[in-house]
């Protein structure tokens, strides 16, 4: 598991941004009523600003009260309960992509420099770092730690701490390893001031993205536990660790739940991008491994909050007296800040997924709209881009203007049709379409080696039969791949669907043990960096890393290199639409299906500001708070 703020997307579950970066005009301080003045504030030759935002301008000026979307008379108390999926052994996120499952919870104990707006696209502002300041060429950035930052035991927030959690990153955690890649040191330029070296100039986003960094506790993690034993943060632990945020573990069950208490002397608490926020005294975790039960334990009220991802549930499971009294609210929030590729995924790693035409075959086997009638209520469309979702950077049509002459770079590397034919999927869901459909499957097979003989597709060079392995970890995902499997076999292929524990799932995916397993990729409005953990051929090998399916392909590397460099917006845009359009005529995997709401349900004891923030989906439970009043109606018709 990655924690990251692009990771965070803004679910039930975590109020984070999806960044973007860049240069904006700025003014020397951070944006709050303690903030020292432009004039108190050494330059050191440097121009300062109060915020980041990648091609744009910021909302709030430097000395701004309060976002605008929180409630800054919000009552402090109360409990949040929510509901994890899967299972916990670890609370090193530094270890959280190669060892161990880690509890996503303990993400809220720490803080970044940088902190998101939710009613910007790609804004953050000052959280640890008080001013930040990069060149017009953005080869460095410089942060300034505010000097009331402290960690939970007292200590102050240190230089030397940012220093020790890049470094922690980069060498233990794939994907960071790629996301600051081109970080190549970070330096004490000051008391408060740490200093990030890029390796070249031109990448706008990097100042940002290392405002991202979560940042350890150096002195916690160089001592020892109470049992006298030297901690190491390379390894997994289940020792509650020391944080510097809002919030700190009060208590856990290793694997079943975890509770997060308010810190009431938290030294952010004042900050104009903290009022209104963080109101509930303890924020608790439920785990459970089956949806079934996790339902059941929200109709039973001993979670308060749930988010639903099965479309059959939330047509189904949620007909109980609570909802037709209105206790329980059923509410869906629009998804404005993200977009996803969700699929099944071949791994090219193994040879008989390497030929493209195969991959594409399999595409052509999967019956999309039968299985949204039959399991879906009809209430998913298909996806058609890795950026599904957000309109501006999904490659449709033909290819024009800039987005053309980006992918004329690389014409002679990808297939011709990015050129020729405006990418589509399959359709099925009649007898005669899902005919045509398999018949195409089978010329695409014949063509890459296969035939059929005696019902069985065969490899003509070696004569083993096609075969598939579908790999789960959640059960409630079995009719999905049960669905797929008999298309499957009418041609010929023999397939096993599997299901197995969290646990079990994490490892065999991170040693790439797998044929098939299904995949998302959540993707800001500001596509950048962590497109090479995504996609590039440098991450299709490192344990852990996100490109899970292994592919290594020049071409897109090179569009992701371009996609990183983008000069400005439109040539983002361009870059991320020649990038998706490869993608999807590689044909990568076998796209799935979206929905572009949040479906959620909670009892109604809560309260929550009057209009939520444009990309913050929910907002729950960051924004929201108790509401005491509302809890003993709630207690009164029970």
């Amino acid at each position: 598991m990655a924690i990251t703020r692009r990771e965070l997307l803004l679910t039930g579950t975590a109020a984070a941004a999806l960044p973007a970066l860049g240069s904006v005009a700025g003014v020397p301080v951070i944006g709050q009523a303690a903030a020292q003045s432009a004039s108190e504030l050494p330059s050191n030759g440097l121009t300062w600003r109060h915020a980041l935002s990648l091609f744009g301008k910021v909302k709030y000026p430097a000395d701004f009260k309060r976002f605008d979307y929180v409630n800054p008379e919000a009552p402090k108390g109360g409990v949040a309960r929510q509901i994890a999926v899967g299972t916990f052994d670890n609370f090193n996120i530094v270890v959280s992509g190669v060892k161990g499952q880690v509890s996503g919870a303990v993400a809220f104990i720490y803080e970044s420099l940088l902190t998101p707006s939710l009613d910007e696209v790609s804004t953050e502002y000052g959280a640890l770092a008080e001013a930040v300041s990069h060149p017009d060429d953005f080869s460095f950035v410089t942060y300034r730690l505010r000097p009331q930052a402290k960690w939970h035991d007292g200590q102050p927030v240190t230089v030397e701490d940012v220093i020790f959690s890049l470094d922690s990153f980069k060498k233990y955690h794939p994907m960071y390893s790629a996301y600051y890649s081109h970080v190549v040191k970070a330096e004490k330029v000051g008391e408060r001031d740490v200093k990030f070296v890029f390796d070249a100039p031109g990448n706008r986003e990097l100042p940002q993205i290392v405002g991202q960094l979560i940042v350890l506790p150096k002195h916690w993690w160089e001592g020892t536990d109470a049992q006298g034993r030297k901690r190491d943060v390379s390894t997994t632990t289940l020792e509650a660790p020391l944080g510097s945020g809002p919030y700190k573990i009060r208590e856990f069950a290793a694997g079943r739940s975890i509770a997060l208490e308010r810190v009431k002397d938290y030294w952010g608490r004042d900050l104009a991008s903290n009022v209104g926020r963080n109101n509930f005294d303890e924020l608790r975790y439920e785990y459970f491994r089956d949806a079934t039960v996790a339902i059941e334990a929200f109709k039973a009220d001993q979670v308060d909050w749930r988010t639903e991802n099965s479309a059959k549930s939330w047509a189904t499971a949620y007909d109980f007296p609570a909802v037709t009294e209105k206790r329980v609210i059923l509410e869906e929030f629009a998804n404005r800040s993200s977009g996803v590729m969700q699929a099944f995924v071949p791994n090219l790693r193994r040879a008989k997924f390497s030929d493209p035409r195969v991959r594409r075959a399999l595409n052509y086997a999967f019956d999309f709209e039968e299985m949204n009638k039959q399991i879906f209520f009809g209430q998913y469309k298909r996806i058609t881009s890795y950026f599904d979702g957000i309109d501006e950077l999904m490659a449709t049509g033909l290819p024009q203007g800039k987005e053309l002459e980006i992918l004329e770079t690389v014409r002679a590397e990808v297939p011709p049709e990015v050129f020729t034919t405006a990418y589509a999927n399959p359709v099925g869901g009649s007898p005669e379409a899902v005919r045509d459909n398999l018949r195409e499957a089978l010329r695409l097979f014949k063509e890459a080696g296969y035939e059929v003989r005696d019902r069985k597709l065969i490899d003509v060079k070696t004569g083993a039969q096609f075969s598939i392995e579908l790999l789960n970890q959640d059960p409630s995902f079995e009719r999905i791949t049960l669905f797929y499997k008999p298309s499957l076999e009418r041609l010929g292929i023999a397939v096993n669907v599997r299901t197995v524990d969290p646990t079990q799932y994490e490892n065999r995916t991170r040693d790439w043990d797998f044929d098939v397993v299904t995949n998302s990729w959540g993707e800001s409005q500001s596509p950048g960096n962590e497109q090479r953990e995504f996609w590039s051929s440098k991450s299709a090998d490192i344990a852990g890393s996100r490109n899970i399916a292994g592919i290594k392909n020049p071409a897109i590397d090179k569009l992701i290199e371009r996609l990183i460099f983008a000069r400005d917006r439109d040539d983002l845009v361009a870059a991320t639409k020649a990038l998706d359009r490869v993608l999807l005529w590689n044909h990568y995997v076998v796209p799935q299906w979206t929905y572009t709401k949040v479906r959620t349900a909670r009892w109604d004891r809560f309260g929550r500001p009057s209009e939520l923030p444009k990309y913050g989906q929910s907002g729950f439970p960051f924004i929201w708070w108790y509401d005491a009043d509302k809890a003993a109606r709630i207690a009164k018709k029970s």
